[in-house]
């Protein structure tokens, strides 16, 4: 297969907004890297906004709607040696309501779970931690992510 150029993709870290973040176990039909915790994310439908792509996604992945959405960076995901996949990857910091919260896809993760920063579980996926990454980088700006 030929690649055609990178596809963009809407990253997202869900958090309650009292420091806890909410990562999905991949299961065995996950498109990668099964029984790793992710952060959720989405390609970018052709013209769709942004913040509309991660509404979207965090509806289906985890059936809720956000309560805030900030824009924390981006990040050129390169995979494979050659490269095999190429990835722009807008990331987000999305507010949810943790009661709300379920497995909108179970045929992609297995488990969800409330997690402190300082407490991650194991593994996490391979691009999981510089996600994660920026989110601890937006607070320790002082963006809270309230």
């Amino acid at each position: 297969m030929t690649a055609v150029g990178p596809k963009v993709s809407c990253v997202f870290v869900c958090h309650d907004g009292a420091g806890r973040v909410l990562l999905a176990r991949r299961s065995a039909g996950a498109r990668d890297e099964p029984g790793t915790w992710d952060c959720g994310a989405g390609a970018l439908e052709f013209g769709e906004t942004f913040e509309a792509a991660v509404a979207r996604e965090v509806h289906e992945e985890y059936g809720v709607r956000p309560l805030g959405i900030e824009q924390l960076g981006v990040r050129n995901v390169l995979r494979g040696d050659p490269v095999a996949s190429h990835w722009v990857a807008v990331v987000f910091a999305v507010r949810v309501a943790p009661d709300g919260v379920t497995i909108g896809e179970p045929h992609k993760f297995d488990a969800l779970g409330w997690f402190a920063p300082d407490a991650l579980p194991e593994p996490l996926h391979s691009q999981c931690g510089e996600t994660l990454g920026l989110f601890g980088a937006g607070d320790a700006a002082g963006g809270g992510h309230s």
